[in-house]
């Protein structure tokens, strides 16, 4: 006997499957989670959004980010469809490097409740300074294995 697809036992109101209107503010956005099937094992997901992009507050210019997000499921994941549009809705967004970092962690945190994680923030230069921001929720389950986020400190052209 086949086995039922488990997108066939998902809540109609996510926004996978479906086309759906890009979010114009990180508040309108939606955030949807699915149920873990591996609920009882630890284990790390990583999402990478080496585009991100906000505006200064300030000036008014793009701010770009290589945006690396760590967690320990619980009962719940982070649907990836409503990350990408969550994110995109940054794009006209004003705020500080730190303020969207965090935020996004804050709220991905606040949605699916994970065990634990982290969001590592790598913003590239403006006025020459790159700023970096790491935020994260208590303390990771014993024994994980976290590899290291992959993105070296900035260098410039040297």
């Amino acid at each position: 006997m086949a086995k039922k697809s488990s997108q066939k036992s998902l809540p109609a109101s996510l926004q996978l499957g479906r086309a759906v209107e890009w979010p114009d503010s990180p508040e309108k956005a939606k955030l949807d989670r699915v149920p873990n099937p591996q609920a009882g094992t630890n284990y790390l997901v990583r999402f990478t959004a080496p585009e991100f992009t906000s505006i200064c507050p300030v000036t008014g210019q793009p701010d770009f980010a290589h945006l690396v997000i760590d967690y320990v499921p619980g009962q719940w994941l982070l649907e990836s469809k409503s990350l990408k549009l969550y994110v995109a809705s940054f794009r006209n967004h004003g705020a500080f490097h730190e303020d969207c970092t965090v935020m996004i962690g804050k709220r991905i945190a606040a949605e699916i409740k994970p065990k634990w994680l982290r969001i590592g923030g790598y913003w590239y230069p403006r006025g020459g300074i790159p700023i970096d921001v790491f935020w994260q929720t208590g303390k990771l389950p014993k024994d994980m294995w976290v590899p290291d986020q992959g993105v070296a400190p900035y260098r410039g052209r040297g």
